[in-house]
C-alpha cells in the first residue's frame, strides 16, 4: 500500500509543482504624470545587464518594455525589445521614431523608455523588463504614465507598485529605463543578440499577453521597430542605449490613443538577466491658449466677472491617476493549478486512510486466529492432563484398602479373567470322534 503512495505522489506531484514557473520580480515601480503632447522618460536602470565576462555575439540579455492598459480588459502591449547588441525591435508602427530606447543603453546600464509627444493612447502601466538568462538576472520595473491636459496635473506620483507619468496632450515624455551595471555597457558588438532590450506597449482594457511591441534594440546595434507610434516617429530610443546603459524611451507629441501601460524589458541571455520597468501614461487635455488682455477703458467699459479659481468648476478637478492594482495570472490555467493542488492533496489523504483502515483490519484478523488457536491447545491439553492423573490416584486408593497378603491376591484375582471349566471326558471324546 505505502509502494503504491510513493508511486502516485512521485507521479501526481511533480506535475502538479512544475506547473508554477517563477515570473520576473517587480523591483521598483513609478507613478509618473506628463501633459499631452510633451516628452517623457520612463526610468529604467539595471547595472547587471551591462558587465560581460567574454565578447560573444549572443542574445543573453534582452530588455522590453511593455504597457498595460486598464481599459477595457486590462490587455497588455509589448512596446519594444533590446537585445546587448543594439537591435531594437517595435511591435507597433506607430510607435517609429516616438518611443525609443538609447542604442548604449546594454553599455550604461540606462534602459529608460523615451516616449516622445505624449497622447492620451500613452496612458497606462508600463512594465520594463530585464532578462540576464545567462546570470540568473531578472528584474522588472513598473511605472503609471498618466496624461493629462492640464499643466497643474502634470506630475510623476508613484502608487506603490508602478510609477504613474501624467502628461499633456501633444507633449513630449521620457519613459526611463536606465542600468549602467557595466554587464550591460561593457558589451561588445560582436555579442550579437545575446542583450536586448525591447519596450512593450499595453493600451487600456489589453491583457499583458496581447501586450504591443513597441521597439526592440539588441547589442550589435540592431534596432526593431513595430508598430504606428515608430512610424509615426513618434518614440525614440538612444542609439547609444547599450554605452549609457540608458534605455529610456521617448514619447513625443503625445495624444489620447498613447495612453497606456509602457513597460522597459532588459534580457541578457547570455547572464540569464530579466529585468522589466512599468510604466502608466495618463493623458490630460492640452494647455489652452490664454486670452488677450484687455486695457482698463475696456475693462470699465465692458465689466466681467472675476472668475476666482475656487468659482471655475474644472480648476479643483483634479485628474487623479487611474491606478487599480489589479493582480492578474500569468496564464488562464491559474485557477486549474489550484484546483489540482486541493485534489491531489485529498487524493493522498484519501489513499494514506485507505491504508491506515487495511492495515488495521488485517492486524486485528491476524490477532483473532492466534487467539483461537491458543484457547484450543490450552483446552486439549487439560483434558490430557486429566485424564491421566485418574489412574495413579484410584491405584493408590485400592492398595491403601489391603489389610492383609489373603485380601490382596482376592483383589488381584478378580481383576484377572474367570477361569474356564473344561471337561476332559468331553475333550477325549471329541479327540476320538476325529
Amino acid at each position: 500500500m505505502f509502494i503504491v503512495l510513493y508511486t502516485c505522489s512521485a507521479l501526481i506531484l511533480p506535475c502538479v509543482w512544475t506547473q508554477n514557473s517563477i515570473p520576473s520580480v517587480v523591483v521598483e515601480a513609478r507613478n509618473i504624470t506628463v501633459p499631452v503632447g510633451s516628452d517623457v522618460v520612463l526610468p529604467c536602470h539595471n547595472q547587471r545587464m551591462v558587465w560581460r565576462q567574454d565578447r560573444l555575439r549572443d542574445r543573453q540579455r534582452v530588455v522590453h518594455w511593455d504597457l498595460i492598459r486598464n481599459q477595457p480588459d486590462y490587455t497588455v502591449e509589448r512596446i519594444l525589445d533590446m537585445f546587448s547588441g543594439g537591435t531594437e525591435r517595435l511591435y507597433n508602427d506607430y510607435n517609429k521614431g516616438r518611443v525609443t530606447i538609447a542604442k548604449d543603453a546594454f553599455s550604461d546600464g540606462n534602459f529608460s523608455l523615451v516616449i516622445n509627444n505624449v497622447d492620451m493612447n500613452d496612458k497606462g502601466i508600463y512594465t520594463c523588463n530585464l532578462h540576464h538568462h545567462y546570470c540568473k538576472v531578472h528584474q522588472s520595473v513598473q511605472m503609471q504614465l498618466n496624461i493629462t491636459k492640464s499643466p497643474r496635473k502634470e506630475k510623476r506620483v508613484w502608487d506603490g507598485e508602478k510609477a504613474v507619468f501624467v502628461v499633456l496632450v501633444g507633449k513630449s515624455v521620457v519613459l526611463p529605463c536606465v542600468i549602467r551595471r557595466q554587464l550591460w555597457t561593457d558589451s561588445q558588438r560582436d555579442e550579437g543578440q545575446q542583450q536586448v532590450v525591447h519596450w512593450d506597449w499595453q493600451a487600456p482594457g489589453v491583457t499583458r499577453d496581447r501586450a504591443e511591441r513597441l521597439i526592440d534594440m539588441y547589442t550589435s546595434g540592431e534596432k526593431r521597430q513595430y508598430g504606428p507610434l515608430y512610424l509615426q516617429k513618434k518614440m525614440n530610443i538612444s542609439a547609444d542605449a547599450f554605452s549609457l546603459g540608458d534605455f529610456s524611451l521617448s514619447l513625443h507629441n503625445i495624444q489620447p490613443a498613447d495612453k497606456g501601460l509602457f513597460s522597459c524589458h532588459l534580457h541578457h541571455h547570455y547572464c540569464g538577466l530579466h529585468e522589466r520597468r512599468i510604466y502608466r501614461v495618463i493623458l490630460g487635455p492640452s494647455v489652452q491658449a490664454l486670452p488677450p488682455v484687455r486695457s482698463s477703458t475696456e475693462a470699465q467699459k465692458n465689466p466681467a466677472r472675476t472668475v476666482l479659481p475656487a468659482d471655475d468648476p474644472n480648476t479643483n478637478m483634479v485628474e487623479a491617476p487611474h491606478v487599480l492594482n489589479v493582480i492578474l495570472p500569468e496564464n488562464q490555467t491559474h485557477l486549474l493549478h489550484q484546483v489540482g493542488y486541493i485534489l491531489v492533496v485529498f487524493l493522498l489523504l484519501l489513499l494514506m486512510l485507505i491504508g491506515i483502515i487495511m492495515t488495521t483490519r488485517h492486524c486485528r484478523k491476524k490477532a483473532y486466529e492466534l487467539d483461537v488457536g491458543r484457547n484450543e491447545r490450552g483446552r486439549m491439553t487439560s483434558i490430557e492432563l486429566d485424564v491421566t492423573e485418574l489412574q495413579p490416584y484410584n491405584q493408590e486408593d485400592m492398595r491403601l484398602n489391603y489389610k492383609n497378603n489373603i485380601m490382596k491376591e482376592r483383589a488381584e484375582s478378580n481383576n484377572y479373567p474367570s477361569p474356564k471349566v473344561i471337561d476332559f471326558n468331553r475333550e477325549m471324546e471329541r479327540m476320538s470322534w476325529k
